[in-house]
């Protein structure tokens, strides 16, 4: 069984922790994902505010089905075999 690689090291002694090498390699490698899903929060954060203002407006629904349909792609390719980003944490 393969042991998941860490993210963090404790720093000494204190209580905030450092990405290791590895883990920023890998943060790296999965950062389209993470900006991407950060786009559907937005999307989703101006629905919740839209809903006090009138109401979502057509594009606020479009600007929400876009970052869906983009942390999918993104999602989509890392998890592919030939993924290059995928390799380089491997």
């Amino acid at each position: 069984m393969q042991e998941k690689a860490s993210f963090c090291v404790p720093g000494n002694g204190r209580t905030d922790r450092e990405p290791t090498p590895e883990g920023l390699v890998t943060i790296e490698a999965v950062w389209p994902l993470i900006e991407a899903d950060m786009d559907v929060l937005d999307a989703e954060i101006a629905l919740i505010n839209a809903a006090d203002n009138g109401g979502p407006t057509e594009i606020d629904w479009r600007r929400l089905r876009r970052a869906e349909a983009r942390a999918l792609a993104v999602a989509v390719e890392l998890a592919a075999p030939r993924s290059t980003a995928l390799k380089a944490v491997a």
